[in-house]
């Protein structure tokens, strides 16, 4: 199971993008709402998310975590208990975790990133305490996925696909949605 973390004033295109090429891909998503299901991003785009953070619980079954960015979703990513639980299971179970735009803070803040490379969205960096930051817009280092900005959600999506699916299926799937860079 991937699960998909949305605070109110997430990014839309960072949510909703992995969500889509995931569930194309035959993956089960599971959209977990901070503070309750119904959640606001930050282009006032109200989404009803599959589980109040209330009732999540990581177990075997968890792949990855997702962590959109946007403001101020990504502060209240970080401080939310349930998704620095869902970090701790990930770190400690060798899961993955893909953050976007301003979400690698989150990462950055717990040292994470240290002795990484990542990227971030620009003026974030140095929140990326110990990573070698990179503008790039998207970078694997281990378990972990990075992404730059609302503008690389197609690509950080597809990175994902790749890493849970394999490269064909990612590739399969770009071609179908007529997607190329």
């Amino acid at each position: 199971m991937i699960y998909v973390f949305l605070a109110e004033g997430f990014e839309e295109i960072e949510a909703l993008t992995p969500v889509d090429c995931l569930r194309r891909a035959g993956k089960d998503v599971c959209t977990v709402g901070i503070g309750g299901t119904t959640v606001k991003g930050s282009h006032g785009i109200p989404v009803t998310a599959d589980l109040p953070d209330s009732a999540f619980r990581p177990d075997d079954s968890l792949e990855m975590i997702v962590l959109p960015g946007g403001m101020p979703g990504t502060i209240h990513l970080g401080e939310s208990d349930t998704v620095q639980s869902a970090l701790t299971h990930c770190v400690s179970n060798d899961k993955w975790i893909a953050a976007i735009c301003a979400a690698p803070s989150i990462l950055g803040a717990r040292g994470l990133l240290s002795d990484r490379t990542a990227t971030c969205y620009p003026g974030f960096e140095e929140k990326l305490i110990g990573c070698n930051a990179v503008a790039e817009p998207v970078c694997q280092d281990g378990r972990f996925i990075t992404g730059r900005g609302p503008g690389a959600a197609m690509d950080f999506a597809l990175k994902l696909v790749e890493v849970l699916c394999g490269a064909d299926t990612a590739q399969k799937l770009a071609e179908g949605m007529v997607y190329s860079k």
